[in-house]
């Protein structure tokens, strides 16, 4: 594996559909993220002793392994949920033309 991927991470965050936009548009303007793509899905888990079922969009935020922390943090501030799904997972591959992408609109050059 090249280290030039160990650099760029996908992170999942739910978020109740009157956040997701909200949420997108903070992370991407403060190049906090490359790209965020937004899909609508129906979560089922237990909270607070009950069993939940709610529609939700989920985050798919693509952007680089040093921002990790201040894109959880700004999730944290903007988010509407007391424990909001905050998921980090390692890119171990891709075309490097998008990654090149990733990494500048990230603030990275080169």
């Amino acid at each position: 594996m090249s280290e030039i991927y160990n650099d760029f991470v996908l992170v999942f965050c739910t978020a109740a559909l009157d956040d997701a936009d909200r949420i997108t548009r903070a992370l991407v303007e403060e190049r906090l993220a490359a790209c965020v793509n937004i899909a609508s899905i129906r979560s089922c888990y237990i909270w607070e002793g009950a069993l939940s079922q709610d529609k939700e969009e989920l985050l798919i935020i693509k952007t680089r392994k040093i921002l990790i922390e201040p894109l959880k943090k700004r999730i944290l501030d903007l988010h509407s949920y007391s424990l909001p799904e905050i998921i980090v997972l390692p890119i171990i591959d891709g075309y490097q033309p998008y990654l090149d992408w990733i990494a500048q609109s990230t603030g990275r050059q080169g």
